[in-house]
């Protein structure tokens, strides 16, 4: 590849068994001791070490091949229709959260198409199609289910559209994301087959994404193509055989590979079928990169996991921008018949797979070693008229041998140079300056800073002059105690750490605790109710810049009848800071807010330590609406603070970003609560203690009927 001066007799004659099975981050199997058995029943079948069983194993997956395909009467109808034409040659499918803030401007209200795919384009080589995931990790906080969420995406499906179409005008296709567990929030009139078919129609999308599941339901794809042709089904786990027919793509997720490189057992049953290979929380995914250029598959580019960064590093970066190019130019040899894995080389830990169709034959190759490596393949004998290139070096060379950077790719390709067609030039010259412009730094990326929004400075109340409808409190020392739940969207940071770092597994609780002090302050009795807001309004004139959801329950512009006394709800935080600063207050920090639910006694409930039953009347947690604000008197806290417990969650002045995504973490719990699912929220009354992080992304998603806020005012200390 032109980077290295190195001696190849270094690298002759090392034995294979030296090279270790966990150069690339622990990814790769180690080989079973003693001899090889031939397993087609796992999704990488492995390979034997020794090259002089390779060609019995190749033997051995031919035979297997034959006698699967007879066994299961299988057609590959599906991938001969021309609507399908696109399937094989999608290799890089970007998992995108619809609020990331590189592609949506919460500032501007826009989306950010074009910048966020050239970013792909330069960052990671480009993507092939999106998944554009919109639900989980906040569903489940009120009733909106998985397809309201697609509804109240900014300029709903109409402005969602949009995007589907300007990708498409790019080259890249769309999925939408169906979340199978989502049985418990609001009901549509239609079975969920249905409902998606109807938003495969209303958003012009090309295929559909399976979380959680192996497959569609039967029927699923006569449904589809009688409303749109050319979508595709794409599952999570791994897929059963029987179901390639019906099935174009599925995930590879968290397939490992053995020392040598294994043979993807799908890939290999139908050639056009496309499997995207995921690591989430990887910090180094280099094996999966490899596996899939000896496949022939895809990746799946995925560095925003439900709002935990989990970056790149620059030789991953510089593998994709290599790697993508080569396949999408040679699909039809990757997706075609005359694939033979594992030729020889003479490089130890240099493996290679084999391609050929139209007058090419082409060389993918992988250092599985943590050292430059040069291979020499030895078998290639050039024919009359054929050149050889370097297709990761973008140049001609006269032997058939690559050099491989450490844990890198090679690729070479054998033809005459009109079998290779027009722009091969071009090709090989963008290839080039990629190869020129490699990093091989393996670091994990840290460039993610999570930043706070910060408190609003306003003038001080001397304690005489508290606004009327506000509790006193003093402040001082306090032990600030978080108890959250691990998530998938990580903590304060953007830390794809999370699980580790705190021990355990997703879902269970854990605390972070520190000492503070705080400056004494006065906070609201109560939750700002709709009259008050209402009030506010009338006095003001305010309206928000987006009214998407914007007070909701609300009827003719006023609060229901009887309901003027309940908390507000469907405010975003911009709509709760905007009330503050009209009458002169802010929202309160989490510190503020938990010391005036909890006091000096480190007690779990506002009221104490039991935990609250619909008998004793302490918190509004077991009805289905709102309830007036003092209804709870016996619920208070030790301050005399009433709602500080269910009701709704309350907003804080907690804000933070780290220009992927923004968050602001919710206090208190609410009286909704979904069961039958950990993927939901938490709802129903929470602890004092217990914080929620909840992804912003624009008002007509961060509106919702299980959120209101509270005041605060600082005081002067007393002299």
């Amino acid at each position: 590849m032109g980077a290295f001066n190195m001696n190849r007799r270094c690298f002759l004659g090392t034995s294979l068994a030296a090279v270790s099975a966990v150069t690339l981050g622990g990814h790769l199997r180690a080989a079973e001791a003693g001899g090889f058995r031939f397993n087609p029943e796992t999704d990488i079948i492995q390979a034997p070490e020794d090259p002089a069983l390779w060609d019995g194993f190749r033997k051995q997956l031919a035979e297997w091949r034959d006698k699967r395909r007879k066994e299961l009467g299988y057609s590959g109808a599906l991938y001969q229709r021309p609507d399908f034409s696109w399937v094989p040659g999608s290799y890089a499918c970007y998992f995108l959260m619809l609020n990331d803030g590189r592609f949506y401007d919460a500032e501007a209200d826009r989306y950010r198409v074009a910048e966020w795919l050239e970013m792909v384009q330069r960052e990671l080589g480009g993507c092939d199609s999106v998944v554009l995931w919109h639900a989980y990790p906040r569903i489940g906080i009120d009733d909106r289910n998985q397809y309201d969420f697609y509804r109240d995406q900014p300029g709903g499906l109409e402005g969602l559209r949009t995007v589907v179409e300007e990708l498409r005008r790019a080259g890249v296709r769309s999925y939408i994301n169906y979340n199978p567990w989502d049985i418990h929030t609001r009901r549509e009139t239609k079975p969920d087959v249905d409902m998606l078919c109807e938003m495969v129609t209303a958003l012009g999308v090309d295929g559909i994404f399976l979380d959680t599941m192996k497959e569609g339901a039967a029927g699923f794809r006569a449904k589809l193509d009688a409303v749109r042709p050319g979508v595709v089904l794409e599952g999570e786990i791994s897929l059963p055989m029987e179901r390639i027919a019906d099935h174009h793509m599925a995930w590879a997720q968290g397939f490992k590979d053995s020392q040598v490189p294994g043979v993807v057992r799908n890939k290999w049953f139908e050639r056009r079928h496309q499997l995207h290979h995921v690591h989430r929380w990887g910090h180094d995914r280099t094996a999966y990169f490899q596996t899939a250029f000896m496949n022939g598959t895809g990746t799946m580019l995925w560095d925003n996991v439900f709002g935990s960064w989990v970056g790149y590093s620059q030789r991953e970066k510089s593998i994709l921008r290599s790697m993508l190019p080569i396949q999408r130019r040679f699909t039809a040899l990757f997706s075609g018949e005359r694939w033979t894995p594992l030729v020889p080389t003479n490089g130890a830990g240099v493996y290679a797979s084999l391609w050929e169709g139209d007058g090419i034959r082409l060389w993918t190759l992988v250092n599985r070693t943590s050292h430059g490596a040069r291979a020499e393949l030895k078998t290639v004998v050039l024919k009359e008229g054929e050149q050889l290139w370097d297709l990761v070096s973008g140049t001609m060379v006269k032997s058939p041998d690559a050099m491989l950077r450490a844990a890198g790719i090679g690729c070479l390709v054998a033809a005459q140079p009109e079998a290779l067609g027009s722009g091969f030039g071009g090709f090989l010259e963008r290839q080039r300056a990629n190869d020129q412009a490699a990093n091989w730094d393996s670091s994990f990326p840290n460039d993610i800073q999570t930043r706070p929004k910060g408190v609003p400075t306003l003038q001080a109340y001397a304690r005489s002059q508290v606004p009327k409808g506000m509790a006193v409190l003093p402040g001082g020392a306090y032990t600030f105690n978080v108890r959250f739940r691990i998530r998938e969207c990580g903590w304060y940071e953007s830390d794809p750490n999370t699980i580790e770092k705190f021990g355990g597994s997703l879902h269970q609780f854990r605390n972070l605790k520190r000492d503070i002090v705080l400056a004494p302050y006065a906070m609201d009795l109560t939750p700002v109710t709709n009259a008050q807001y209402a009030e506010f309004l009338k006095a003001s004139g305010h309206k928000p810049k987006e009214s998407a959801n914007f007070l909701r329950h609300w009827r003719d512009g006023a609060p229901p009848a009887g309901w003027e006394s309940h908390p507000v709800v469907y405010v975003d935080l911009n709509d709760a800071r905007a009330y503050a600063r009209w009458v002169g207050k802010r929202l309160p920090t989490e510190a503020e807010w938990q010391f005036a639910a909890q006091g000096t006694d480190g007690r779990p409930y506002p009221w104490g330590n039991q935990a609250p039953k619909p008998q004793d009347e302490l918190c509004n947690g077991f009805s289905a609406s709102t309830t007036p604000v003092k209804q709870f008197p016996n619920g208070r806290s030790p301050f005399g603070i009433y709602d500080l417990c269910g009701n709704t969650w309350e907003w804080t002045e907690s804000e933070r970003a780290d220009g992927v995504n923004r968050f602001a973490i919710l206090r208190g719990g609410s009286h909704h609560k979904l069961n039958g699912s950990h993927w939901y929220m938490d709802g129903g009354p929470q602890e004092v203690t217990f914080a929620s992080k909840y992804l912003l992304q624009w008002p007509g998603l961060d509106r919702c009927g299980t959120v209101g806020f509270r005041c605060v005012v600082d005081l002067g200390r007393e002299p």
